[in-house]
């Protein structure tokens, strides 16, 4: 599977992904805010520190993480 390279944070929970084979686009993210873990996205400041972990996962802060593999596949 290809990994990400870039992330960035947008409004409404979305992020943009590029990932090393050069697809990139846009994920939308709201199916999973407010609930469990991903409630944290609510502050728009937590939400916006979105960061590519050591091993290619999607991160905010310690706590959350989403799989990169599945975000390809949602592109």
């Amino acid at each position: 599977m290809p990994r990400p390279v870039a992330v960035k944070a947008l409004t409404d929970f979305r992020i943009w992904l590029q990932y090393n084979d050069s697809t990139e686009g846009v994920v939308d993210l709201s199916d999973l805010a407010g609930r469990g873990v991903f409630a944290a996205w609510d502050d728009a400041d937590f939400f916006s520190a979105v960061r590519l972990g050591s091993h290619g996962a999607i991160e905010w802060g310690d706590a959350i993480d989403v799989c990169p593999d599945a975000m390809y596949l949602r592109l």
